[in-house]
Parts: C-alpha cells; structure tokens; sequence
C-alpha cells in the first residue's frame, strides 16, 4: 500500500480524492499497488465531509511519517507551497503539484533535489490540466528539436474571447460572464492580463530547452484592451482572435510571448474555443503535433495529478528523469521576433502607406473614422518605429 498526504482540501485536493475513489481499482492495478489517502492538510476543518478524520494542520506530522511515499501540493500560490515541498523532498518523499506559480519559480531547484534523493518530483497538471503535455515533452518526444510551442493555455480568456467572437459583446460584459459562471476569478489579473499563460509558457520552454526560463522575461500582454470593433475586423478578415502563449527556436536562440494574436481558419488553433486549451507542438522530425482538451477543472485537473502518483508509485526510489537545470536562458529579445500587424489608425490610406509601404485595407462597415489594414512582415522593432509617426488605436500580430 502506498500512503500518501495531500496538502489542502479545495478545488484540486478535493478532486484527487475523488479521481482516486472514483478509479480506484484500475489506478491500483496501474499502480502496481493500492494507494491510500492517510493525510489531508489544511487550515479548516470539514464536519460531515467522508475525508473528515484525515484531515491534520500541522505539516510536520506529514513531514516525520515515514509511511508518506507522496506528497501532493495543492495549496496554490509559492509559499508555503514552496517550504513545505522542499522539506518534502529533501525528506525523501516523492511530490506531484499542479501550481505552475511554484513550477515556473522553483522547478529547477525541486527537481535537482528530487534527483539527488532518487525520487521524483512531477507537475503534469501545472500546464494544461488534464490535458498530457509535460510527460509527451519529457518522454514521447525525445527524438526530436521541438521548434515551437504555440498554445492557448488559459480557459478564461478563451472563453471570453469566444464569447465576444460569437456574440458581439465588450470586454467587460464578458468579464462579468466569466465571473458568474466560475470561470474568472473575482480578481481576474492573472488571467486577463496574461500573467497565467505566462508561466505556463516559461515552464514548456524551460522543458524544451533545458535551462531556466524566467517568466518576468517573458513579453506578455493580456487582452484587456481587445475591443467589440476588433472583432468586427477579425471577422471581416475571416479570422480571430486567440491569446496564445508561443516559444520558437531560431539561429539566434529561443524567444517566447504571450499576447493576442489573429489566426486564420488554417492554423491549428483556430477552432479551439471556449474553456478548451490546446497545445501545438512542432518538432524538426515529427512535423506537426497538437494537444487538446480541459485546460483546467477540478476533476481534469486531478485526474492528471493522480497521473503523477501513478507514474511515482511505477518509479518508487528511481528518479525519472527531467531535463531542467538551474542555469538561466537568456531569450531573444523581442524586438527581433517578426510577424504581421494589424493596425487600426484615425490616420487615411495614404498616410498609413507613406508609413509602412503596401498595406492591405480592411473595410468594416459602420466603424467610421478610421481605418483599418494589415503590414507587411516585419520585426517588432521596425513595426515600433514606423508606428510613433501615426496615430495607433490598436495593433494585434497576425500568425
């Protein structure tokens, strides 16, 4: 039997007790061995809950039981998620969270350590939820130079970008949507402002890569600014409008943004619309490879945590290996990235031309005073200095 503590009873914690109830016969026998639940941790208590005896505060009883084979973190947040799974391991107990806050921050560190004590820590659920991403980039992929990921990896601005693309309604009306449906926070930054997809990217180019990608070098732009008219133009062009957290490998090295982007119906990610996510992948030698379902949810989620434990209970006292050191990736800077650009501007056709060369107007009737057009490619920073001699309502890249 392998007993196990999870730390904090919400959303997630919660929903692994319930995927390891749910499944438990064929989790045991893909286990290997039965898998039991003898500790939860949390500040509160839960009368009435079937969990309700197993519930403890104090994290040292979890930290000198030395029948704890795992931890799972699903406190949130980096501290004390930080402290109390590093005591973990260094304990020589296996660990598996979900909170890419701790991962994005911390993973090099807690995966050197877990190296060290030939145990494991994983974190399969801290990108994509239940969608498999980590362990493909770690295992399944291992023949190949990953030359880009590209993913929409937050749910709740892909489902108000849909809701806006299908409805015709403002950013802030779908905000409010979001909010009363569960799908936003009532605090909705890290989501809107694309700070959320932001680590989940530092994590898959730290992966690719090797080395510690630091999400603060990230550009990142959320979609707070998208409005109701620029759908309209998206529209007109046949296309839409996604946040996508992307990372390339050039000559120079590997760059990586989040902010939103116009796609066209033949990019992968098109279609992919409300709380889904999905994940495109292209590799020197496999081609193309895309990664789809629930980005988040609790019973996903967990099922992809209880995942982990499998994968641990498979490699009790055998360290699965995972190429992350500490040593810091210095990405390409931004301004050499190159794409298309999407221009609203109050300035005429020919002033817009004057600017930037041949330009290709697009025309939405109804929206008047303006106008709008696609750029020719070009890098950030030329786009930066041709756009200081007009005036810019709005700019989206175009894939």
């Amino acid at each position: 039997m392998i007993k196990i503590a999870i730390l904090g009873y919400g959303t997630i914690g919660s929903g692994v007790v319930e995927v390891l109830h749910t499944n438990s016969e064929s989790i045991a026998k893909r286990a290997g061995d039965e898998i039991e639940v003898k500790y939860i941790l949390d500040l509160r208590d839960f009368p009435g809950d079937p969990m309700e005896d197993k519930v403890i505060h104090d994290y040292d009883v979890i930290a000198e039981d030395p029948e704890i084979q795992v931890v799972v973190e699903a406190m949130g947040g980096v501290e004390p998620a930080y402290t109390f799974v590093k005591r973990a391991l260094l304990a020589g107990k296996n660990v598996t969270t979900s909170n890419k806050a701790l991962v994005a921050k911390h993973g090099a560190e807690l995966i050197a350590i877990a190296k060290e004590q030939s145990i494991n820590f994983l974190f399969e659920a801290s990108v994509g939820g239940g969608i498999p991403i980590i362990r493909p980039l770690n295992s399944s992929l291992t023949a190949d130079e990953i030359e880009e990921i590209t993913g929409i990896l937050n749910g709740t601005t892909n489902y108000m970008l849909s809701k806006m693309t299908f409805e015709g309604l403002e950013f802030d009306d779908v905000l409010k949507d979001a909010q009363s449906r569960g799908y936003a926070e009532a605090d909705p930054t890290a989501d809107v402002e694309g700070y959320d997809a932001c680590r989940k990217i530092a994590i898959l180019t730290s992966l690719v890569c090797g080395q510690q990608v630091d999400f603060e070098d990230i550009y990142t732009e959320g979609i707070t600014k998208i409005t109701a008219d620029d759908i309209k133009y998206a529209k007109a062009m046949g296309k839409v409008i996604k946040l996508l957290a992307t990372s390339k490998k050039t000559e120079e090295g590997y760059y990586a943004m989040v902010a939103p982007f116009l796609l066209s119906p033949q990019h992968p990610l098109y279609s992919v619309n409300d709380v889904f996510n999905a994940i495109f992948v292209h590799g020197n030698v496999l081609g193309d490879a895309m990664f789809y379902g629930s980005g988040a949810g609790k019973l996903p989620t967990a099922s992809a945590v209880v995942a982990d434990i499998v994968d641990i209970a498979k490699h009790l006292h055998k360290n699965i290996l995972i190429s992350w050191s500490s040593r810091k990736m210095d990405l390409v800077a931004k301004r050499k990235a190159e794409s298309r650009f999407f221009v609203r501007t109050t300035e005429g056709q020919m002033q817009a031309k004057e600017v930037f060369g041949e330009v290709e107007l697009i025309q939405v009737p109804g929206i008047d005073g303006e106008i709008g057009f696609l750029t020719g490619i070009m890098t950030e920073e030329a786009f930066e200095e041709k756009a200081e001699k007009i005036h810019v309502i709005q700019r989206i890249r175009v894939v």
